[in-house]
């Protein structure tokens, strides 16, 4: 930067100055954020980045006033256009909630009003500060939504959110966030529940949106890829207390804690070009023999009747794979694309409409009653969320018996001894087996999933984005342990699931799913390197932690030809 330059330079729109925040729980406080220091200037994207528990959304929530009732700032200042807004109340905060600073949550499902249309949402900020009459918000939210890349915006105002995908809904939630051109957006986990294709497209257009209205951007996010393609500065937090902070491509490069380097050691969506490696009958041209595949596939259809048509859904269409012992199978494919109606009627929960489905030799679509009951023991399910697949009544040992109790009739010792014996599989401590799931971290949670899924002995595991709900180091922790198990006990795994940066690392070969249908499959690395569709390619593409850093961009000059919200506008405000 010149010296000229430098002279000119603007004051940030958002400094943090040794900022600790603190919890009370009864009569006792507890500091969760340790003396956290950082700016963002106009035009420029930082990204706070950890794992659950580092203190990242504490400090996004405290900038635009959202701390829980038992939360306080105890010391520091947070600095807005250069007004110190730590100290202020819920109703002062009120005052500059989407005109000067605003907020891109997380879970579109749930961060929008059921019972309301789109249009309302849209238009309840510009009421608040009073933007004009109802014509003019009407138009203003069309504009809104048109601008947030939504078709038929005059269609969209009109209807619920029940009524539209999950990234029309993200999209609705960033038209309210830039619905005044606020100074600074905080996009909280902008787009950890949207597949990857759709992620790209959000995050492409808040960038877009943040070039021409010079926006500063705080992303919070524990995705790593995501940070290192979109921020310009990363700022790395672990219990509260900020680790390292600098350049993205300077962090990437060579980072100083060793926490930093843990983080992207383990985050699959930066470990370009690294395959599984090619292993035994999986990985050659060996004759294939039927007695070799785990799994057989053929033709499977599945139908669904839809109220008012006569013709019926069709969800999957003419799918076919094979999965040989000991190896993992990955299906991938957006929202919509097959993968769950396929992974049902694979473990026995369904019956397909036409089609074939054979594991270990037995074919599922010819059993009935208790015949199909029983053979559930050879294949199992592990849930994608921990935090909903256990059962929050029972203690870590009746979730893992009881899959004995319904199949096996064992003496009580016995069943004792093969709890035991598959929670140290697991990794886990018997301490934890009295305790109930509310007591144990996401992790140890799907560790007990998996173990309840093995205690069965099944040869064939059945994985429903079993780490996509998990922080990147528990997520690499998991996926260690599966390969473990795999190699140890001979399993089979059919892996689903919408993040390819993870099927790269985990899967032997690959299935891609597009509207019902098999678009691709082979080995993995050949389906990567030589894929053999367009929507197979924009998959890969969507992968984020290609660029490794953000392509330069000096926020002076957005801030030369764009015009933010003047310091004086919030003293206005307040």
């Amino acid at each position: 930067m010149t010296a000229i330059a430098q002279a000119v330079a603007p004051p940030p729109v958002l400094e943090v100055e040794n900022l600790s925040i603190t919890y009370r729980d009864k009569d006792h406080e507890q500091r969760v954020v340790h003396g956290v220091s950082f700016a963002i200037a106009p035009g420029e994207v930082v990204a706070l980045v950890g794992e659950s528990g580092s203190g990242k959304t504490t400090t996004a929530q405290s900038i635009i006033g959202l701390l829980a009732d038992n939360g306080r700032v105890e010391h520091g200042a947070i600095r807005l256009n250069g007004t110190d807004i730590a100290g202020w109340s819920p109703d002062r905060f009120d005052t500059v909630r989407g005109r000067v600073v605003s907020l891109i949550p997380q879970d579109p499902t749930s961060s929008l009003n059921p019972v309301r249309t789109v249009g309302e949402q849209v238009g309840e900020i510009l009421k608040i500060h009073r933007y004009g009459d109802r014509q003019a918000i009407a138009r203003r939210v069309v504009e809104l939504l048109a601008k947030v890349g939504l078709s038929q915006p005059e269609l969209r105002a009109r209807q619920y959110p029940h009524e539209l995908s999950g990234g029309m809904k993200q999209r609705v939630l960033i038209a309210i966030a830039i619905a005044l051109q606020p100074a600074l957006i905080i996009a909280d986990e902008p787009t950890s529940a949207l597949d990857v294709t759709v992620q790209r497209r959000i995050l492409d257009l808040i960038d877009e949106l943040r070039s021409e209205f010079g926006t500063a951007v705080l992303l919070v996010t524990h995705d790593l890829g995501v940070a290192a393609d979109r921020a310009n500065r990363l700022v790395v937090l672990q219990g509260g207390r900020i680790q390292e902070q600098g350049d993205t491509a300077s962090v990437l490069r060579n980072p100083h804690s060793a926490y930093t380097r843990k983080l992207l050691a383990d985050a699959p969506s930066l470990a370009q070009g690294a395959f599984r490696p090619a292993r035994g009958a999986a990985a050659n041209d060996a004759p294939e023999r039927p007695e070799d595949f785990a799994i057989v596939v053929d033709g499977l259809v599945h139908d669904f009747a839809v109220a008012g048509r006569k013709k019926p859904f069709r969800a999957v269409d003419g799918v076919s794979f094979r999965v040989r012992r000991g190896t993992t199978h990955a299906i991938v494919g957006e929202s919509g694309s097959g993968k769950t109606t396929t992974i049902r009627d694979v473990v026995g929960f369904r019956q397909p409409t036409a089609g074939r489905i054979v594991i270990e030799g037995t074919d599922l679509t010819t059993l009935r009653g208790e015949a199909l009951r029983q053979f559930r023991r050879t294949v199992q399910l592990v849930y994608q969320n921990p935090f909903s697949s256990l059962d929050p009544r029972q203690t870590i040992f009746q979730i893992i018996e009881e899959p004995l109790l319904n199949f096996e009739p064992l003496p009580a010792a016995e069943r004792a001894r093969r709890v035991h014996d598959i929670l140290a599989r697991v990794g886990l401590p018997p301490a934890v087996l009295e305790r109930r799931p509310r007591a144990l971290s996401g992790g140890q949670r799907q560790r007990v999933a998996i173990a309840r899924a093995l205690v069965l002995q099944p040869r064939v595991l059945v994985l429903d984005e079993a780490v996509s709900a998990l922080d990147v180091t528990v997520q690499a922790q998991i996926l260690a342990l599966l390969e473990t198990l795999q190699r140890d006990l001979g399993l089979t795994y059919l892996f689903i699931s919408h993040d390819l940066a993870v099927v790269r690392q985990i899967a032997d070969t690959v299935s891609v799913l597009q509207g019902g249908r098999q678009v691709d499959a082979g080995r993995v690395e050949d389906v990567f390197l030589r894929p053999g569709s367009d929507y197979t390619r924009e998959l890969i593409d969507a992968i984020p932690g290609k660029k490794n850093h953000h392509p330069h961009h000096d926020p002076l000059d957005t801030y030369a030809t764009h015009t933010t919200q003047a310091p004086g506008l919030l003293q206005q405000a307040a």
